[in-house]
């Protein structure tokens, strides 16, 4: 008897995406605890590399070689990751909160989220500023600066973060700025007397200003302002002066040492030991240390064991941070100075090193070992092997029957007896009539594609009021259907109550809420709706397009290609977040404003944006003529169909349409199945222009014309 998935009885709340979080989901990976899940919070879908930091600063790496995927490595560890800024920690409660969501609970946590080097209480900071830490917005704003007009930088910190960062950025700048370092303090206190000599000599062969023993009291737009009243050029003005715990921590009731959290031998809080914390929001009260990436990434072993030993009934394993570490410190170019044992040597050798160092962790972290699934059972019947396919079923619209099967099994279905229930062959909703008001219905279900019950309702809250919005009607209730997997009974409650929380923000915004519905137990997520609207007017069919009309798409398309790399582990986090996005948003208001020029109307989803344009043609008599060039795209979504990436369906949807074009990675994306898609529209040529100036997001593909040999012409 094939053995069913292990019900999930708990959860651990990985707070901040930092290098012991990264590392722990590598390793769990490798060996999972089957009943616990991940939930891994975090801003955004990577997370930024300290230690090659300064080599993307000096333009040693690029932004992408800076970057952790946390995505993929969610991915592989079969990890939930909502994209979100904590606010809040309870440990009494034992819920994390992400404003515009559910709060998030847990049985165990653990926090990673490293420090900041924010200066809330210097005039002008918050407005004219940017801190070095946390890492991200620092490096978009230092791109966005080097590849404008530059100018003038100052750094406010003389540590060695400070003055590595003065180095790496006046090698960047290459003459079109100046730097300089200003400390209330002596510079470079945190090294020893060989180490701090050599830097202090890299600064002034820089020609970088080193100003010690004075505060900056106010920061401008194009200056600092210092105690003695001095006036220092800046276009540009970096924090990284100390470490500062993030504000929220102080409200969390935690044991904590100046707001960084006290934790024991174990990593685990000194007064809640059910939440553990790790890297540079922690004290070690057993063995302080600095703030260094160094005991972060030794942390992971010892935090990946004690979790699973919790969560397994096994004993603790202590954290022996070592007492010397190696330093190396990047000089701006591509020279390193090493520091350990008070010892300090460097040169081109030195970088060469360091650099070996950070690729190697990088690599480790983003190109993931391949799982293998197991293999089929020896006695398998035949046409298994066949059925199931060479990779894993796609969630969302790839996992769609495919339109030949589907048209020809309605084709069977007996028509309505009644003369006030219309189903327009092929089209979004029914129609069902009540005197002059005419109210279209339709349901959608998807499997759950991404590991968060929330998001993925909002996804299929969307998709679902789509196919109304489609036939100009206006929402009018919704019914949910739900099926859970099994859970433990607290899982079950705050897996449901998340589904309904983000479908029910999706269905407000069009002024709507959920009347009823089913919920059940299975295999796995599915989330469905059944959705209903109003109108008084003809519901836009897909029979009622002019030959002459222009086809307007309203969004990119290319998401089934996005999100079937991204189960293969092959997606850029980035990208896969911007698909999420824009598939979880309302966009009633963008259906609106088509319907009042479309002759007719259908929004793209499983079929792909050739196979609903070929059926706006099918249904009007028409042929559709689209121009590639044209076609709004996600970012990357091109680049994985030239690499051979396919949805599931896509060769079903591909074998559906009648069409004549050159194979390219554009022309196949025209058969992704795209999950709550955008709408497309025949709209008279004369108002393509007002169309697109009053939807931003709305592109002109193409047009139709009279019926040709073939349904669908793109060139």
């Amino acid at each position: 008897m094939m053995q069913m998935p292990l019900p999930l009885v708990k959860e651990v709340a990985l707070i901040g995406g930092g290098h012991t979080h990264a590392l722990l989901l590598r390793r769990w990976g490798m060996k999972p605890i089957p009943g616990a899940r991940l939930t891994l919070i975090n801003p955004a879908p990577t997370a930024p590399y300290t230690g090659m930091l300064p080599g993307f600063v000096a333009g040693h790496y690029t932004r992408d070689e800076l970057e952790i995927d946390l995505v993929k490595l969610a991915r592989f560890a079969d990890a939930r990751i909502i994209f979100g800024i904590v606010s809040a920690l309870d440990p009494n409660a034992k819920t994390v909160t992400v404003p515009g969501r559910p709060d998030i609970p847990f049985d165990y946590a653990s926090v990673d989220i490293g420090i900041s080097s924010d200066m809330p209480e210097l005039p002008g900071f918050a407005d004219h500023a940017v801190s070095a830490k946390p890492l991200g917005p620092f490096a978009r704003r230092w791109r966005a600066f080097l590849e404008g007009k530059a100018g003038d930088v100052t750094v406010i910190g003389a540590g060695v973060a400070g003055v590595e960062l003065a180095l790496a950025m006046t090698h960047a700048l290459n003459g079109r700025g100046k730097v300089t370092v200003i400390d209330s303090d002596t510079a470079l206190t945190g090294v020893g007397a060989t180490t701090r000599t050599k830097l202090r000599a890299a600064l002034a062969n820089s020609q970088i200003d080193l100003i010690e023993h004075i505060s900056v009291t106010q920061v401008s737009d194009n200056s600092v302002t210092l105690a003695d009243g001095r006036s220092i050029p800046a276009q540009l003005t970096v924090g990284a002066a100390g470490a500062r715990p993030f504000d929220w921590l102080a409200n969390t009731g935690l044991d904590l040492q100046d707001g960084f959290i006290k934790v024991d031998q174990n990593l685990r809080s000194l007064s809640h030991p059910h939440i553990y914390a790790t890297g540079d929001c922690t004290h070690l009260t057993h063995a302080p240390r600095p703030k260094a990436g160094v005991f972060a990434v030794r942390a992971a072993p010892t935090l990946t064991h004690n979790l699973q030993a919790d969560l397994t009934g096994k004993p603790a394993r202590p954290f022996r941070p070592q007492a010397h570490y190696l330093k190396l410190v990047s000089l701006g170019s591509k020279s390193a100075l090493a520091d350990k044992w008070g010892l300090a040597v460097g040169g081109d050798w030195a970088w060469r090193w360091k650099d070996r160092i950070d690729r190697k962790f990088m690599d480790k972290l983003n190109h993931l070992p391949t799982m293998e699934s197991p293999p089929l059972p020896s006695n398998t019947a035949l046409g298994v092997s066949d059925a199931q396919g060479p990779k894993p079923l796609c969630g969302g619209c790839g996992a769609k029957v495919g339109s030949g099967t589907l048209d020809r099994v309605l084709a069977n279905l007996p028509a309505s007896p009644r003369s006030d229930v219309i189903s327009p062959p092929g089209d979004d909703a029914a129609i069902v009539r009540f005197g002059d008001i005419k109210q279209v219905i339709s349901t959608d279900h998807l499997r759950a594609f991404w590991n968060d019950p929330w998001l993925m309702a909002r996804v299929a809250a969307v998709h679902a009021l789509n196919d109304v919005l489609a036939m100009g009607a206006d929402p009018q209730t919704a019914l949910a259907q739900i099926t859970l997997p099994r859970l433990g009974t607290a899982l079950q409650e705050s897996w449901l109550s998340e589904v309904l929380d983000g479908a029910s923000q999706v269905f407000a915004a069009e002024g709507i809420s959920i009347a009823g519905g089913h919920t059940s137990i299975g295999a796995e997520l599915t989330i469905g709706f059944t959705v209903t609207g109003l109108t008084n007017a003809r519901p836009l069919s897909l029979d009622n397009a002019k030959e002459g009309d222009a086809l307007i798409v309203t969004a990119p398309i290319g998401s089934g290609t996005i999100l079937a790399a991204e189960m293969e582990g092959k997606a850029r986090g980035d990208d896969v977040a911007a698909v999420l996005n824009h598939m979880s948003s309302p966009r009633g208001d963008t259906a609106r404003t088509l319907a009042r020029h479309a002759h007719a109307m259908t929004d793209v989803t499983g079929f792909g944006l050739a196979g609903h344009v070929a059926k706006i043609a099918q249904a009007s008599n028409l042929s559709a003529d689209i121009s590639l060039s044209s076609l709004p795209l996600f970012e990357g979504a091109e680049d994985l169909a030239a690499k051979g990436t396919r949805s599931s369906i896509w060769a079903d949807n591909r074998a559906a349409v009648d069409a004549t074009l050159p194979e390219t990675p554009r022309s196949a994306l025209l058969f992704d199945p795209q999950t709550a898609g955008g709408f497309v529209g025949a709209v008279p040529a004369d108002k393509v222009d007002a169309v697109c100036s009053e939807i931003p997001t709305a592109h002109h593909i193409g047009q139709l014309t009279a019926k040709s040999s073939v349904t669908l012409k793109a060139r």
